[in-house]
């Protein structure tokens, strides 16, 4: 009776230590449900003066974000020649395996970021990963075996080379490939690695799709070069779309942020605007005082919390869009932000982490530390009490002790 005890609490033991585990997860790009979200962080009562830095390492050059599954993260770096695929121990940041192939170098006015920009994505024992050049390659998550690649024969990613990560979602990869004027939205069965739908259309931007529902259905949710498109997920058919032509000469690459019923997005110079999707897609409401150049908003007790291009930390009502208020805190333009339940953390390239609280009243402060004296490109990755930090060239894990 005794064993049959210990082992029914053993099994208990084993699905909640597992089921922490999973929570904590940051699988794909910006987290689990793309919406930048961290679960399983408990905020200390006191935030220390320093993080403390358990490890750190070189991996590469890039500004992809690490995915993290389990107690393993998977990155996507540049090294010499090479394009590599690494699987590194989150405890120790030790390498359990790698995986590399050659990749053309990034030149002209993109070459100040060489390496991958696109997050891993890791499901069902299998991480995906899309190189700068637009080479897209499943790996066995367990052993780093190459189970399939697709080459860019064609040559052809955005001018900025590819920034896209690529969306898991029922058993499909999704990935926008092409370049200029040619662009293509393609599923890709991920046990085979063959086509299950294409949608030939825009050009690439510099965003990555999402899944939301409407009316039943799954859709992928696209910001091209010049339109936010919402196709079908099970034959890739366009069932809406709408213009969102980039002002001046700035660029497409905000993604879309995914509320039920209602998307959020945000460019350089345009703004920030709430669409209904349908067969008439309906604007809610634009707001033009607070427009961003990379970085996605999140959504937090009725208000979307975000960097702006004029380098400022911003919160608007998203159900009337208007501005609650802007602040001067940061110095970038380009940073990443996520919610972790009572405080909101913001990564800006400076390299200086920022945690304040979700208040609608004003910007309110809890604590900042510098984690990189090199930019910083990629979110930070949270599990537990632990905080990975992706620079220039390194891994560094730090705890909040």
């Amino acid at each position: 009776m005794k064993r049959k005890v210990l082992i029914v609490c053993s099994a208990i033991l084993l699905t909640l230590v597992t089921a922490n585990s999973y929570s904590q997860d940051w699988p794909q790009f910006r987290g689990t449900n793309r919406d930048s979200k961290v679960t399983g962080f408990k905020a200390p009562a006191t935030w220390p003066a320093d993080l403390s830095q358990a490890w750190k390492i070189q991996v590469g050059t890039g500004d992809a974000t690490p995915a993290l599954s389990g107690n393993r993260m998977y990155l996507n770096t540049r090294q010499g020649d090479n394009e590599v695929i690494l699987c590194i121990d989150a405890s120790t940041g030790k390498e359990i395996w790698r995986n590399q192939y050659p990749s053309a170098a990034v030149t002209g006015p993109a070459a100040s970021h060489p390496g991958p920009r696109s997050t891993p994505a890791v499901t069902n024992g299998k991480v995906i990963t899309f190189g700068a050049a637009g080479i897209l390659s499943c790996c066995d998550a367990a052993t780093g075996k190459l189970l399939w690649r697709r080459d860019n024969k064609e040559n052809l990613y955005p001018q900025f080379y590819t920034g896209m990560s690529p969306l898991i979602a029922d058993n499909l990869c999704i990935v926008h490939i092409g370049g200029k004027d040619k662009g293509q939205v393609i599923a890709i069965d991920i046990e085979t690695g063959k086509d299950k739908w294409t949608n030939n259309g825009d050009s690439p931007s510099y965003a990555s799709p999402s899944i939301m529902t409407n009316a039943g259905k799954k859709l992928v949710v696209v910001q091209s070069e010049k339109f936010l498109t919402g196709h079908d997920l099970s034959d890739g058919k366009v069932l809406w779309q709408v213009a969102t032509a980039p002002a001046q000469r700035f660029y497409n690459s905000v993604s879309p942020y995914i509320n039920g019923n209602i998307v959020y997005i945000s460019g350089q110079g345009t703004g920030t605007k709430a669409i209904k999707p349908g067969n008439t897609p309906e604007e809610i409401w634009s707001n033009t005082e607070a427009g961003a150049k990379w970085t996605t908003p999140v959504l937090k007790d009725g208000y979307l919390y975000g960097f702006t291009d004029q380098k400022r930390i911003y919160c608007i009502n998203a159900e009337t869009g208007k501005t609650a208020w802007i602040d001067n805190a940061v110095t970038s333009d380009f940073a990443t932000i996520s919610d972790c339940g009572n405080v909101l953390v913001g990564m800006p390239s400076t390299g200086t982490l920022l945690i304040f609280k979700p208040d609608p009243k004003g910007y309110s402060e809890v604590a900042r530390y510098k984690v990189a004296e090199t930019p910083v490109y990629s979110f930070p990755v949270i599990a537990g009490n632990n905080i990975y930090i992706k620079d220039a060239e390194s891994l560094t894990m730090f705890s909040i002790k």
